[in-house]
């Protein structure tokens, strides 16, 4: 059939070209218009001035103090005030040296984990960068988690970084509750598939 009928099957193509050619430069191009709408079109023509105001001299003539280029007086003022500033720190510094150090309270060492470390990777939210930190704080078993307060919640969270937040926004004590008693079809009840 084509090769009785390629003479048309010629034509029709250069025609299907030259078609997508012209509409697709002519459709391109966005149509040019004769009159943009403005806010000033609301009016029948331009705004009216007020001449007489705009003639009229000012109504009180106002002479600038004679160094108010220089900013006389607020370079003292400003001065001073730094002064006072650095008089109030150099005090401050005096009164710590002349106190005692505080001795900072003992942070209490994480428990220590019974037995084999459990895969911690089964809490969801708990990725591999988390399971880092938390193996490095001494923390590798459910047990431990399931036994956190929202204290020790608190405490975590200063030592978490960008992660602070995630262990109470994922559950992670109470998924550690159900993983530590062995109740994993409660988890996957609860919180999906393991």
């Amino acid at each position: 059939m084509i090769e009785a009928n390629w003479l048309i099957f010629i034509a029709a193509l250069l025609i299907g070209i030259v078609v997508a050619y012209w509409l697709f430069v002519h459709g391109a191009k966005p149509h040019k218009r004769q009159h943009r709408p403005d806010v000033l079109d609301e009016g029948t023509g331009p705004a009216k001035r007020n001449q007489s105001l705009i003639d009229t001299p000012p109504a009180a003539h106002i002479d600038p103090p004679a160094m108010a280029g220089t900013m006389a007086g607020i370079g003292e003022v400003i001065a001073v005030a730094a002064q006072e500033e650095v008089d109030a720190a150099q005090e401050r510094k005096e009164e710590e040296q002349q106190r005692p150090p505080a001795e900072p309270a003992p942070q209490p060492a994480p428990a220590p984990a019974a037995g084999e470390p459990d895969d911690l990777r089964k809490i969801k939210g708990l990725g591999p960068k988390m399971l880092t930190l938390l193996h490095s704080l001494g923390i590798t078993r459910f047990e431990q988690i399931a036994g956190w307060t929202d204290a020790d919640l608190d405490e975590l969270d200063t030592k978490l970084g960008s992660f602070a937040g995630r262990p109470r926004r994922d559950n992670w004590v109470e998924q550690a509750r159900l993983l530590a008693d062995g109740n994993t079809a409660g988890y996957e009840e609860k919180f999906g598939k393991l």
